[in-house]
């Protein structure tokens, strides 16, 4: 799926290493490890799903349940190249995530020469590279504090969860939809020079999504591919 603009990501919630490590070989821009509602939270399963993932050349994310500092250093010290934090519905959510994300003097992240990031003391690298933020949309609360979300410095992308997004939506009694938050976020990423993106279950929306300026976009996942190929062979 070749688009102009697209950096195109898929969600791998199964905890399996192989196919994690199957889906490395493919021309992803990006590839979302979930740790929040998939099958691989548990560190051990993490730390083997980085390592099957080593040769690949998209940016490995994870998706972890909540910021929490420990998780948050492990996953980045076995290899993330960034995280994506759900439910960040104000400015100081993704501010606290970075706190423990950024080394000193802009956070408090700890150093370790030896972990595997660093090719466990074989690859030190003079300046070690920025992990890239992802900061979850899942709320009303969080489309209209959008453009203070995006304002933080070290938050790369504003990517909306629509499943939970519009379930709020509609345990409020909103009276906006999902389709009147996606131009508001996107207009905000933009706005402070940020990304939008989203999760795309269905191919044909891939396009009208990026004509709104959603640029990182996961498309499937390996449930939902399995789950639907199955389908089509019990019909």
């Amino acid at each position: 799926m070749q688009s102009e603009g697209l950096k195109l990501g898929t969600f791998l919630s199964l905890g399996s290493p192989m196919v994690a490590e199957v889906c490395g070989k493919y021309p992803f821009d990006w590839i979302l490890i979930d740790c929040e509602h998939g099958a691989g939270a548990s560190e051990d399963a993490l730390f083997r799903t980085l390592q099957a993932m080593g040769p690949t050349k998209a940016k490995k994310i994870v998706r972890l349940g909540s910021p929490e500092h420990a998780q948050i250093q492990h996953a980045l010290d076995w290899g993330a190249d960034g995280l994506m934090i759900p439910h960040v519905d104000t400015p100081d959510i993704a501010r606290k995530a970075l706190d423990s994300m950024l080394y000193p003097p802009k956070g408090r992240r700890g150093y370790s020469r030896s972990v595997r990031a660093f090719g466990y003391g074989t690859a030190l690298p003079e300046n070690p590279p920025k992990p890239i933020l992802f900061a979850q949309i899942e709320t009303l609360e969080a489309v209209e504090n959008a453009a203070a979300i995006a304002a933080v410095d070290g938050v790369d992308v504003l990517f909306v969860g629509p499943a939970d997004l519009g379930f709020d939506l509609k345990a409020r009694g909103a009276s906006v939809t999902l389709d009147d938050c996606l131009p508001k976020v996107a207009v905000a990423a933009k706005a402070a020079g940020k990304f939008a993106g989203i999760l795309t279950r269905d191919d044909a929306d891939v396009q009208k999504r990026l004509a709104l300026g959603y640029t990182h976009q996961a498309v499937d996942s390996d449930l939902g591919i399995l789950r639907r190929r199955w389908q089509e062979l019990t019909k």
